[in-house]
């Protein structure tokens, strides 16, 4: 049984900048080529002039956006945590919390955005904790449903590292809400999932506590 009185608590954002991460975009020209003649005609179909000047460049300035935004399609996430996964006998809750996350609704391709809370019981294996934010961010950044995005972060740690218990909680605001539909904007959707000790009501409440 592991023991809940010592957890560790990371900050994301410093983690992320302590991991030496610098961002490069790189590109498929033929798949930007591809997707910025498809959004040149979706221009002209709203009844905009593709060619003038401030919509010239719009057409492949998209395409390279949707490439980034979903470029966790080329990411392994279980690949991002077995890098760096250390044996160590520490077996109390450890928690990053406050990890930025930036997705796409698959429904209206539309942002979501908010924030993840992840906590792992260790049992055997460490990870290093910068590549929890990377896990989430490599699911994120794809085509997603909320509900999804929160399942599929937490069966990825708790299948790689196989710890005692996995918990993930995440609260985002989503564009398709806002800025469409009901257009309610101070509106704030929250999903959580599971495993293992943190099923147990004790555990879990010490994990929601925490992240509060």
């Amino acid at each position: 049984m592991a023991t809940m009185d010592k957890p560790v608590a990371i900050n994301a954002l410093h983690e992320h900048e302590m991991d030496g991460y610098e961002k490069i975009d790189q590109y498929n020209p033929r798949t930007i080529k591809r997707i910025a003649d498809k959004y040149g005609e979706i221009l002209k179909d709203l009844g905009e002039d593709p060619g003038r000047e401030g919509l010239a460049k719009t057409p492949e300035r998209v395409a390279k956006a949707l490439q980034f935004l979903t470029h966790g399609y080329d990411l392994d996430p279980a690949e991002i945590l077995r890098s760096a996964m250390f044996k160590e006998e520490y077996q109390q809750m450890v928690i990053v919390k406050d990890i930025e996350v930036y997705s796409l609704c698959e429904h209206h391709l539309l942002p979501f955005f908010g924030k993840a809370h992840v906590a792992y019981i260790p049992n055997g294996y460490i990870v290093g904790l910068s590549k929890i934010p990377r896990v989430v961010d490599a699911y994120a950044r794809r085509l997603q449903v909320q509900e999804r995005l929160t399942v599929e972060i937490r069966n990825c740690i708790q299948d790689t590292l196989k710890p005692l218990g996995v918990a993930v909680v995440l609260e985002a605001q989503h564009m398709c809400m806002v800025m469409r539909g009901i257009q309610k904007q101070h509106s704030i959707a929250t999903t959580s999932a599971f495993t293992g000790e943190f099923q147990q009501e004790r555990t879990r409440a010490e994990f929601l506590r925490l992240i509060s």
